[in-house]
């Protein structure tokens, strides 16, 4: 019997009051694994919700009519949608509306910064705690990884236009996947012997397991998909070759930013002291911390020290500290100021790496031997605020002091590899090394070439670069479209003659 408007007016006040009731409920903390246990292996640290967890986020959502969440995510996610969804336990539904917009969710539930993006935006969140967006996210993922198998969605057509997708980290998956959607052959060319790029290469397993890269890899591929290793493209093989001699109709670039910075000081060049990049590609993608299983070994010493205060210095600090130094990170400001994401820090902090705050690295000091035995610093007190809005480092007068380290990974910044730019006079970049791009669509300077990620902007997450790999791959769609049908048009303009 259908229920009378009272009826219904008393069930909706109903459903509106457990909803008000549900959201002033403290947000469930993601769980982890003990800091003494987790400090001596690669095995995850965040364990994710159970289902009891989940459903009782997932209500929390206020189910907002104008979701500013959506607006904070750089893919554009139906984050209600997929958060209704996971509290009817309609998980399928869930795992769907997700791949509408996103085709790495078990990536970006473990590594994008949330905090900053959609769980930001999150109404709850200007009077309480957002909801757990992210961890959301990362149980859908992971229930579809253990409860559903994906087929190949579609052959690839020989009649179609063809896509080259210059390397396969965040931008280069994401532009890939949308493309093979649209029904192009689309190929991925990745310069190392394993896809991924910086999730790899650059991010440990205790952040984000192999066995949930692979998975996201082989979605992509199921796709439509084709990738090729070992292809250094503008060494291997020429982006005018791709073009001109391969048969490739357009072409993204998404190689990010593989070129480390260093401080310009004395003592860099000692043995012992590392980029952050050579250090994390070793251990992550050559395994070094499995040897002798893999005979990629790294050496690090007793006493390690981390210059720099990102994600990437976060990552190398608790990587050091796995493989037995006692670690430091040098910070030229405090903690308050510290790039990383906090979640990062904090973990870092608990399983024993020390902030040394306020320390400015001058010279690094080597033994007889040649290998980095000190690094001479300075200490410094906090000024006025500089172009990026945190107070600026300045120097106190008199206070060098030697600090004594073993080994050293500098962890400040990177740029892209010039190696690809360089190789093509049509492909203009800016004096960072970056490419000029259209900020809408990604397109370069090249015909029919677009670049997202970090080799374009320096926004430097991994869902950053996915909105650009999405911004393309429809600007790539729209420019192969316009060009078939000039190409139309032109058919029928020469059959039209010859008929005259």
């Amino acid at each position: 019997m259908p229920l009378n408007m009272n009826e219904a007016k008393s069930m909706g006040e109903n459903i509106e009051t457990t909803k008000r009731t549900a959201s002033r409920a403290p947000r469930i903390p993601l769980p982890r694994r003990h800091p003494k246990d987790r400090s001596n292996d690669f095995g995850e640290v965040a364990q994710g919700f159970d289902l009891e967890d989940a459903l009782t986020e997932a209500k929390r959502c206020l189910q907002c009519k104008r979701p500013s969440c959506v607006a904070g995510c750089p893919v554009g996610i139906d984050i209600p949608a997929f958060i209704a969804a996971l509290e009817q336990q309609r998980f399928a539904e869930a795992v769907r509306i997700l791949k509408e917009r996103n085709n790495l969710p078990g990536i970006c539930g473990r590594v994008c910064p949330q905090e900053s993006q959609c769980e930001k935006a999150c109404v709850l969140g200007k009077k309480g705690e957002p909801v757990a967006i992210g961890a959301l996210e990362r149980f859908v993922a992971d229930w579809e990884r253990d409860n559903m198998e994906f087929r190949l969605r579609r052959e690839r057509d020989a009649n179609a236009p063809k896509v080259a997708v210059i390397g396969s980290g965040p931008a280069g998956l994401t532009a890939a996947g949308d493309l093979a959607r649209h029904g192009y052959q689309v190929t991925i060319f990745e310069s190392l012997h394993a896809p991924g790029g910086v999730l790899r290469y650059g991010i440990p397993e205790f952040r984000l397991p192999r066995k949930i890269l692979d998975r996201e890899i082989e979605y992509v591929k199921s796709l439509g998909v084709e990738i090729e290793t070992d292809v250094l493209v503008g060494k291997t093989v020429t982006l005018d070759e791709l073009m001109n001699e391969e048969g490739y109709d357009a072409a993204f670039i998404g190689t990010g930013a593989g070129l480390p910075w260093f401080l310009h000081i004395p003592g860099e060049n000692l043995a012992g002291v590392y980029s952050a990049n050579e250090f994390l590609t070793r251990v992550n993608l050559m395994r070094a911390h499995r040897f002798p299983e893999y005979r990629t070994p790294v050496r690090v010493g007793t006493k390690t020290c981390v210059i720099g205060g990102g994600n990437t210095a976060m990552d190398s600090a608790r990587c050091a500290l796995r493989l037995g130094s006692e670690t430091t990170i040098l910070y030229r400001r405090t903690r308050t100021e510290l790039p990383a994401r906090a979640e990062e820090v904090e973990n870092a902090l608990e399983e024993g790496v020390e902030l040394r705050e306020l320390t400015i690295p001058l010279e690094m000091l080597g033994d007889e031997n040649g290998h980095v035995r000190a690094i001479r610093c300075q200490r410094a007190e906090l000024g006025e605020p500089d172009a990026s809005g945190r107070r600026r480092p300045v120097p106190i007068d008199g206070s060098e002091h030697d600090l004594e380290y073993d080994t050293v990974i500098v962890a400040v910044s990177a740029s892209p590899n010039p190696l690809l730019p360089r190789s093509e006079p049509r492909l203009e970049t800016r004096k960072d090394g970056r490419l000029v791009v259209n900020s809408e669509s990604g397109e370069t300077t090249m015909p029919g070439v677009f670049a997202g990620g970090d080799i374009a902007n320096d926004a430097g997450t991994v869902i950053a670069a996915m909105g650009d790999g999405k911004r393309a791959s429809r600007a790539i769609h729209e420019y192969l479209k316009s060009n078939k049908q000039a190409s139309e048009m032109g058919q029928d303009d020469r059959a039209k003659r010859s008929r005259g």
